[in-house]
């Protein structure tokens, strides 16, 4: 076994593959740029090398500098983790010329599938369904629109070397392929610095399916079943299951051993992941092969029981695999739901800021129902521009799909995220709807589910009912001396909603009256500074999130954030006629939003824009934000230039009406 090892990476990724390393009793190294100086995966490893600048470039994305790190500590192996160099084969050789392990598979193997046209010219050659396209390099935007227009609408737009839904659009028309084009060149060229595009046809209703593949040096490789990636926003990837509740055994055993035979054309070992999209007739078209680890293997590992990152360290020390594919099964239902720094409310656009409160549901990995957390965070920690917005994975098992829905959706619930936007309302919102636990998912789930956006879930009327009774017991409990011996009723207002209660209480369990006679149970332990209520109401069990606000509470709880306010009645009689306040006219301004780098102002002052014009593009986070006129309107001042740095609502250019 491997003695020493060196993690080029960052985040939750590095303290994955730290907790297995030091499982194996493998000594752990950890390098960090002047961002990361203080992260979680560089208290963990028993060493810590600093490499260099905030940005990946100066630093994870070096191969100099982690060529010397290693070198520096002695560190006999490198696993490079998802991301920054984990697909660059001049990374692998460099360790080689050092006399260094990596830590996947071999060089050729990555030259040859981590390009994608490079890799569908193999695919068909060894038997693979592969999707029609057109393979060759393009040049412009003329003539990608051109070819475009051959295949047939709508065409996938992908950078040859891309991963990770960046240098990736899709398009419907002439125009949108000719934008596509660019952008797509662009974000590849900024985020790999390869700008090699390509195209191939968009596939209607389908799903994302990928194969885990795990393979030796000594010729073995196994299909380790497949993962369900279909729930996407812009190509990237955000709730995963395994198994997929779409595929039957034959289909999976097909995908699987095309996936196989792919591998084995170009010698490849390690643990690599072959992804197909599969129609609604369950024909499958191979899209690309990732030859590192995904960011979504912990679900296969829940599972099959296998830890992959032992078997990528056993595999990379020269260690045949110890089972064959007869020893892979399926053990019930995993879903992992990542848990990003974005705001749902403003079309999940990237947020940075410290995380004043973190605080993930408990990890159980010991009696069913398991939850699992992968994260590289922690409470006081900082959410940079420099790199992916990802916070952390939060996975569940159950024996079934439902039974670990139901578990994601509680550990959603629980899940105590404060001080940067995130997407955990989204997530417990899609957990609750019909469509996602029936299981009919396409890529376009959440395009087609949430046309407008996500504006929060309107609660049935239970739900809210219950919801109101936490309030009023809560505020009961914040000062019972509002509440006489004798039952006093009280208001309870959400939005227009009013329900009436009178109040006994006896320990933690409260008796709460309605006008009408009706009566609810609530059995609730929330006492004054608890951020998180678990509490029964009439036997129903809720995690619902609440912190103070005047004369009520927020309480946030399956994707719905409401204000409740806790009144007299005779009070309450008089909230309707309280003024309403005004949000403020914006749309005389394009404002920044959300914190990022102009790329490009495409308008100038004095110029007529029209509806759906480009305006300006802002880079966050490695992508390309489009920003384009909303009406039609006369730019009267740019207020920006190419190359600032902004916050979010920075006003970028005002307008004038015409």
């Amino acid at each position: 076994m491997l003695k020493s090892l060196l993690i080029a990476n960052r985040g939750e990724i590095a303290c994955r593959v730290i907790r297995t390393a030091k499982k194996l009793g493998i000594r752990t190294i950890a390098v960090y740029s002047d961002a990361d100086r203080d992260a979680v995966h560089v208290r963990m490893a028993d060493a810590a090398v600093h490499v260099g600048g905030s940005a990946a470039r100066d630093s994870y994305l070096s191969i100099d500098r982690i060529v010397a790190a290693c070198k520096a500590t002695g560190a006999e192996a490198v696993h490079p983790g998802y991301g920054f160099l984990s697909e660059n084969s001049r990374f692998p050789k460099a360790l080689a010329e050092a006399g260094i392990i990596f830590v996947g598979p071999p060089p050729h193997a990555m030259e040859q599938l981590g390009d994608k046209i490079t890799s569908k010219k193999i695919a068909a050659a060894a038997g693979v369904s592969t999707v029609p396209g057109h393979m060759d390099l393009i040049e412009s935007p003329d003539e990608a629109a051109r070819i475009s227009a051959q295949i047939g609408y709508p065409v996938m737009i992908k950078a040859s070397a891309g991963g990770g839904g960046k240098g990736m659009r899709i398009a419907w028309t002439d125009d949108e392929a000719r934008e596509g084009f660019e952008r797509s060149k662009s974000e590849a060229a900024s985020s790999f610095g390869d700008d090699r595009i390509f195209i191939e046809k968009f596939v209607t209703q389908p799903r994302h399916i990928e194969i885990q593949l795990i393979g030796d040096q000594h010729g073995n490789v196994l299909y380790l079943n497949e993962r369900e990636c279909s729930v996407q926003r812009r190509n990237q990837k955000v709730i995963e299951e395994a198994p997929s509740p779409f595929l039957d055994a034959a289909t999976r055993k097909a995908m699987g051993e095309q996936a196989v035979a792919l591998a084995k054309a170009v010698g490849y070992f390690s643990a690599g992941t072959v992804e197909f999209i599969v129609d609604g007739d369950r024909n499958f078209y191979f899209l690309e092969m990732n030859t590192r680890l995904q960011v979504e293997h912990p679900v296969t590992e829940l599972i099959t029981g296998l830890d992959l990152v032992e078997l990528m360290l056993r595999v990379a020390d020269g260690e045949p695999l110890p089972l064959t594919q007869a020893d892979i099964g399926i053990n019930g239902w995993a879903l992992e739901s990542r848990i990003y720094a974005e705001d749902p409310y403003r079309n999940f656009l990237p947020s940075v800021g410290r995380l004043t409160r973190y605080r993930p549901p408990a990890e159980n990995l010991v009696t069913a129902p398991f939850i699992r957390n992968d994260t590289g965070v922690e409470e006081g920690g900082e959410i940079s521009t420099f790199y992916d917005p990802m916070i952390a994975k939060l996975c569940t098992w159950a024996p079934t799909r439902l039974e670990a829905i139901d578990v994601m959706q509680d550990a959603l619930d629980e899940f105590e995220l404060e001080g940067v936007g995130n997407n955990v309302p989204f997530l417990s919102a899609v957990m609750g709807q019909e469509r996602f636990r029936s299981g009919r998912l396409t890529t376009g789930y959440i395009a087609e589910e949430f046309p407008n956006g996500f504006n929060g879930v309107a609660l049935d009327a239970d739900s809210l009912r219950h919801l109101a009774a936490l309030a009023c017991c809560s505020a009961f409990a914040l000062d019972h001396r509002l509440y006489p011996a004798t039952p006093e009723p009280r208001a309870v207002l959400i939005g227009t909603e009013r329900w009436d209660f009178s109040v006994r209480a006896d320990g933690i369990e409260y008796w709460l009256t309605a006008p009408d006679g009706r009566k609810l149970l609530v059995e609730s332990g929330w006492k004054p500074g608890m951020s998180l209520c678990i509490a029964r109401v009439d036997g129903t069990l809720h995690h619902v999130k609440i912190s103070r606000v005047t004369g009520g509470f927020r309480l946030r709880w399956r994707g719905a954030d409401l204000v409740a306010r806790v009144l007299l009645p005779r009070v309450a009689d008089l909230m309707p006629l309280m003024p309403v306040k005004v949000p403020p006219d914006l749309s005389k301004f394009l404002l920044c939003p959300m914190p990022g780098q102009v790329v490009r102002i495409d308008v100038t002052e004095g110029q007529v824009v029209e509806d759906g014009q480009t305006l300006a593009i802002v880079e966050a986070m490695k992508m390309e934000n489009v920003l384009k006129a909303e009406k039609r309107a006369r730019v009267s001042k740019v207020r920006v230039k190419p190359g600032a740095v902004l916050a979010v609502d920075e006003v970028i250019l005002e307008f004038e009406a015409i």
